[in-house]
């Protein structure tokens, strides 16, 4: 392995609460270094055929924040891993959104994050939520051949090319509202399917970019009010987008206050066709619960069958015996206190009626699958089994629709995972035939490592281990990108 460092970023972290903060030490501890390896060194031999790249991002808090820290403020960095003909490179960069270079320039945060209220933060902001520095470090995607990385609430488009990672700017196409975490991609189309939210009317948005990264479609979703949806779905010929009853107090927004609650309400999935407008939409009620994360949606005779994550306790306790103010940053953070779960919405068009069936009681969340079927019928789910306790993974599952099955791996002490990526096999012959891809943080050996699995047998462990070269914080998201879709950056 032939390792470049590129650059070090220097941090102003000095405070004993800030070092000592539990999303800021341990698998958390952020990332300042920048690399380039090349040829990693492998324990197992990388399979030839997977040709195409990993990407993941963290979230890496540099300056000393202004209150309490939230994970998800930290600056965003995206971690690439190339595949081509049985070898592989690394390289890591920070996404060089307006925040990270203002306060690049003056060495200190001024902007202060979601814990905070309305008024902390030293300059105006991005988000829904306002005042706050879009990170763009939430969710990594692929289209028009460009990396794409977004902010959960709300702001610009950042994208990379997807080899050299170098910087390619703000996408020009993002609507004033901005646009969410989340966009999803059709893999038949090649079209780039996205939503917005905010605090005035008509709350919610929907668009289409084409796949010369042309955008072609815009339209309201009116809400009853701000609403704070985290992701969608779609299938050939329709949009699930949702209004879920975890959202803002609505008479302390009006004080400028955004505290979220759980309110008295069922959920509702907005069904759009396509290219549909206001008058097109079908709105569906269901169980009240908070969902994080869709796995897949797809048509099936007069229904549309939505798959996800339902939180049977989307309201937890405090968490007992947290650092002082961080009693509920750490209960919404433990999936174990909200207990998502495997599950099944199904929408008939026909009668505009709901039936819901939970697939699974375990605990998991972060699901993936072959992104070939996204939109169409799948049989196989892989989803992140969570610690207890915190904001990391243990080890992985995959789910079989077709006979019920379940199988698992664990990563084994002190090692912590990521969401995983489907990487399909060239000429790859059915739904499962293709590999695992994901990174792991090794506490006790502190070190990272990129695992592959056979995908018909993760049960079995990594068929290979890359060493990579530093140890990488947990984060959020992951995407594979084949050679294909990266050959043309529009």
């Amino acid at each position: 392995m032939r390792v470049e460092k590129v650059r070090t970023v220097k941090s102003t972290i000095s405070t004993k609460e800030t070092k000592n903060h539990p999303y800021l030490v341990g698998a958390w501890q952020p990332n300042y270094d920048e690399y380039n390896a090349y040829d990693l060194e492998s324990e197992g031999e990388i399979p030839e055929d997977i040709n195409g790249v990993y990407i993941r991002n963290t979230e890496n808090q540099i300056h000393e924040p202004i209150g309490r820290y939230h994970p998800f403020d930290g600056d965003g960095m995206i971690h690439a891993i190339i595949f081509n003909n049985g070898t592989a490179d690394y390289k890591n960069r920070f996404i060089e959104t307006e925040g990270f270079k203002i306060e690049q320039q003056v060495n200190k945060s001024l902007w202060a994050g979601l814990m905070e209220p309305s008024g902390s933060s030293i300059l105006p902001g991005w988000g829904a939520q306002g005042g706050m520095k879009d990170s763009s470090s939430t969710d990594v995607t692929v289209h028009a051949g460009k990396i794409l990385s977004t902010f959960y609430q709300c702001g610009e488009c950042y994208s990379l090319d997807p080899i050299s990672l170098d910087q390619l700017g703000k996408e020009k196409w993002v609507p004033v509202d901005g646009m969410s975490s989340h966009p999803k991609v059709d893999p038949r189309t090649g079209e780039l399917l996205f939503f917005n939210y905010s605090k005035t009317p008509p709350y919610m948005n929907y668009g289409i970019v084409d796949i010369n990264n042309h955008l072609k479609h815009y339209t309201p979703i009116p809400l009853p009010g701000p609403r704070l949806p985290h992701d969608m779905a779609f299938t050939e010929n329709y949009t699930i987008l949702n209004d879920l009853p975890m959202f803002w107090d609505t008479e302390m927004l009006k004080t400028g206050v955004h505290a979220v609650r759980l309110h008295d309400l069922p959920s509702r999935f907005a069904v759009i066709p396509r290219y549909g407008s206001e008058k097109d939409i079908i709105w569906f009620e269901a169980k009240t619960t908070f969902v994080l994360h869709w796995n897949n949606a797809y048509e099936e005779g007069d229904e549309i069958i939505l798959e996800g994550y339902y939180q049977d306790n989307p309201w937890p306790e405090s968490y007992e015996g947290a650092p002082p103010g961080l009693e509920r940053l750490m209960a919404f953070l433990d999936n174990y206190r909200l207990k998502p779960k495997l599950y099944r919405w199904r929408f008939n068009l026909k009668t505009h009626q709901t039936k819901e069936e939970t697939i699974d009681d375990m605990v998991i969340e972060f699901g993936a699958i072959n992104q070939n079927f996204a939109g169409i019928k799948h049989r196989f789910a892989y989803s992140a089994i969570p610690t207890k306790g915190m904001f990391t993974f243990d080890g992985i599952t995959k789910h079989d629709n077709q006979n019920g099955n379940c199988k698992k791996y664990l990563f084994g002490k002190d090692i912590y995972g990521s969401e995983v990526a489907f990487a399909p096999k060239i000429n790859s012959k059915s739904e499962d035939d293709g590999y695992l891809v994901t990174i792991t943080s090794n506490l006790s050996a502190n070190k990272s490592d990129c695992l592959i699995f056979d995908a018909k047998d993760i049960q079995y462990g990594p068929m290979c281990k890359l060493k990579l070269p530093h140890r990488i914080s947990s984060g959020t998201h992951a995407t594979w990108a084949s050679i294909d879709q990266i050959k043309n950056i529009n």
